[in-house]
């Protein structure tokens, strides 16, 4: 539903577009020591969910998914995995979408193709929070970022649809090490810890965490990062391509 045009919701045969199947993005950042999630609000609804879409009937399913997300942040450089399909009876629920639709306008025939049961192929997206542009679409009250410990209520099963991207992030950290995905090119091996002691939510011993990294071979070192003396300045590291 995320992203609807007009178009879309007024076709009650969904042309254009593979019915019965739907597309979720888990969008994570990470800012100020914590990991965010891009959470859109519906208008005049006070429903939120995760950003989403639809797949044209001529387009490749990862490309669908990179449209979804491009539209919501405004990069196009962007990591993505899909992780899970979602397509228990239990979620399905026309409701809160009659809602949605009808709070822009539309009173929605029982019909409709939107209002039909899908099931919802998961991905998450890691990018760098400083570089992303929220960007809602026509029927948003707002695409904003919420810390993944303090978010609102979410619609239908997309809470348990992030709790199951942070397990599919937490299982990937080492063997695809996603999570340089979440940093600016350069980082502290501090920042580095605390980027998976936050991910992991857990504790890491700082001379093991760091000889696993070194070990890996996969770190540059680049020059010190100078916030003070310069025996107190930390090396900056960056992920060689």
């Amino acid at each position: 539903m995320a992203g609807t045009t007009k178009n879309e919701t007024t076709d009650i045969a969904g042309m254009g577009y593979l019915n019965g199947i739907a597309i979720d993005a888990v969008i994570f950042g990470f800012h100020d020591n914590q990991l965010k999630v891009l959470l859109i609000a519906y208008k005049r609804t006070q429903l939120f969910g995760l950003p989403g879409g639809f797949i044209k009937d001529d387009e490749d399913v990862n490309a669908a998914a990179l449209r979804v997300v491009t539209e919501r942040t405004g990069l196009t450089d962007i990591y993505l995995d899909q992780f899970y399909v979602f397509g228990d009876y239990a979620r399905y629920d026309p409701a809160p979408f009659k809602t949605i639709m009808k709070a822009s306008g539309y009173d929605a025939p029982d019909e409709h193709w939107l209002l039909k049961r899908f099931i919802s192929i998961g991905y998450y997206a890691l990018v760098d929070f400083t570089k992303v542009t929220p960007t809602p679409a026509a029927i948003f009250d707002s695409c904003e970022w919420y810390d993944l410990n303090n978010m609102p209520s979410l619609l239908q099963d997309h809470t348990q649809i992030v709790e199951k991207a942070l397990a599919a992030l937490r299982n990937s950290l080492d063997d695809r090490l996603t999570g340089f995905n979440l940093l600016p090119r350069d980082f502290t091996m501090g920042e580095l810890q605390l980027l998976y002691e936050t991910v992991l939510g857990k504790k890491l011993l700082r001379p093991a965490f760091q000889r696993k990294m070194l070990g890996l071979g996969i770190l540059e070192r680049m020059d010190k990062k100078w916030t003070g003396g310069a025996h107190k300045a930390p090396y900056l590291y960056r992920f060689k391509k």
